[in-house]
């Protein structure tokens, strides 16, 4: 039997840090993945390593190295050739090779055994047992649901009321997927999104990465308990509802039922792991980007009122209706502007099964990559000006899922992304008909990259009644933020 020639990794990147060697530019990536990859990007080119000469991956401590990619043509390939890109279906801390899994590893594994991560046939297969729920009738039934807990939040809001936006943002996107995913009748559970939203934060942290022992004082130890915590929550509520007939309009009734054409079902590990995706992803990304394109829309006093000005001559103060949405063309354009400059998910990552080439580069089988939407939306040959937040670029023109990459593209394309949209253009159009939130100048807007990108310090506004003064707290902005979008240094 012929033995495959052993391909070495030869893609340029920066040389392995002194004494730490390729961990350390993996550590460095690990503060801050945007300021990085520009780095390198700007030195290497669209493709580049993280570190020349490979010697480290996030699924073998000495697999054949890191790519990092950007560009519409490199995230078609990687994300559509399931052939030779797939998704990692198990990386450390959660599966070392060669050595068995620690005893309290297994709560933390099903939780991440959903459609977001496996590959071929079964992904095909959770995705058919998924579409019912995702149905765009299905997703557009939660209107009223999303209507009643935005006025809830925006009764409680009150004139000089000062508020961190990002916060009140978490918890209306977490009440929203709660009562989506579990339904009116489960109640209490409020908690488990704060579990959730610091379980994110935590997977990749390099003491978990690098320390995965499960020790009392170590970050991996309390990530064990937070997610037996969780695990034994989701089937709690999984068992409830089986009890009751688990014949409700929620999302998990809807799994717990769905068959397949030859009459499978899923299990109840794939239920828990899919329930964890659809609440992570529905929580914290929605969460994100509103909370980026209300700091926008306060630095952009035009674009407020232009918009406002489209949703008064259609809905005059009244939450829109689902056809009347398609009647406000600025509000879709806000958001997906919002999400081209500050996409949630900034980047996606994908490991070669087999030798290829991806920008004239050899790789070997292992090679893991790094796909960066951010710098795929901030490129200026797709977008002119591209740090300038423009909602007016969107109108009358269309960009392939490649050029505009928010909910990724190909197989693992996010099936909850109309639903994100609904949710997001709703409640955005709701805030702004009642308030305006106002910046407070001087405060620091600094983006945090983790499982998403969000932001530090919760963005503390003012709340204001809708009295149109939108020149008021337009800049003063301080903070890496403005790394990333084109601000005003003053009012105007």
């Amino acid at each position: 039997m012929a033995i495959s020639p052993v391909i070495p990794f030869t893609v340029p990147g920066p040389r392995p840090m002194p004494v730490v060697g390729p961990i350390g530019n993996f550590l460095q990536f690990g503060l801050d993945p945007i300021n990085f990859m520009g780095r390198v990007f700007k030195k290497y080119g669209p493709v580049a390593a993280m570190a020349e000469g490979g010697g480290f991956t996030f699924t073998q401590r000495k697999g054949p190295g890191i790519i990092l990619a950007y560009g519409p043509e490199l995230l078609k390939t990687l994300e559509t050739d399931q052939d030779t890109w797939q998704r990692p279906e198990s990386v450390p801390p959660f599966f070392e090779p060669d050595k068995p899994p620690l005893p309290r590893v297994k709560p933390l594994s099903e939780l991440v055994n959903s459609i977001q991560v496996v590959n071929g046939e079964r992904h095909l297969r959770h995705r058919r047992l998924l579409a019912p729920a995702f149905h765009k009738k299905h997703i557009e039934s939660f209107h009223a649901d999303m209507v009643d807990l935005t006025q809830q939040m925006l009764a409680r809001w009150r004139p000089s009321e000062r508020i961190l936006a990002h916060q009140e943002m978490m918890k209306l996107t977490l009440n929203v997927v709660t009562r989506t995913l579990f339904g009116k009748d489960v109640v209490g559970v409020e908690h488990l999104g704060e579990i959730i939203h610091e379980m994110l934060t935590l997977f990749l942290t390099p003491d978990v990465i690098f320390l995965p022992r499960d020790w009392p004082g170590l970050t991996f130890h309390r990530l064990l308990n937070m997610g037996e915590q969780l695990n034994a929550a989701m089937r709690e509520i999984i068992e409830r509802k089986k009890a009751a007939g688990a014949d409700g309009n929620d999302v998990v009734s809807m799994l717990l039922n769905a068959r397949d054409a030859d009459g499978s079902a899923f299990t109840e590990q794939e239920v828990i792991g899919n329930t964890f995706t659809i609440f992570a992803a529905g929580h914290e990304t929605s969460a994100n980007a509103l909370t980026w394109a209300l700091f926008l829309l306060s630095q952009h006093p035009r674009m407020a009122a232009d918009l406002l000005t489209e949703l008064d001559d259609l809905v005059q103060g009244t939450p829109p209706t689902l056809q009347e949405m398609n009647g406000v063309p600025l509000l879709e354009a806000t958001i997906k502007e919002t999400l081209r400059l500050m996409p949630p998910a900034p980047f996606s990552i994908r490991i070669a099964v087999q030798p290829t080439e991806l920008g004239g580069y050899q790789l070997p089988a292992g090679t893991e990559a790094i796909l960066s939407i951010y710098h795929t939306h901030h490129m200026a040959d797709l977008y002119e000006q591209p740090e300038v937040f423009n909602p007016y670029r969107w109108i009358g023109i269309e960009r392939n899922t490649f050029e505009f990459n928010p909910f990724l593209a190909g197989p693992h394309m996010c099936i909850g992304g109309p639903f994100a949209m609904l949710e997001m253009k709703l409640v955005l159009a709701m805030i702004l008909q009642r308030h305006r939130l106002e910046f407070i100048p001087e405060t620091r807007v600094d983006r945090f990259v983790g499982g998403t990108m969000s932001l530090k310090g919760g963005l503390p506004m003012l709340v204001q009644k809708q009295d149109r003064q939108f020149e008021q707290g337009v800049g003063g902005v301080r903070g890496n933020v403005r790394e990333m979008v084109t601000l005003p240094n003053g009012k105007g």
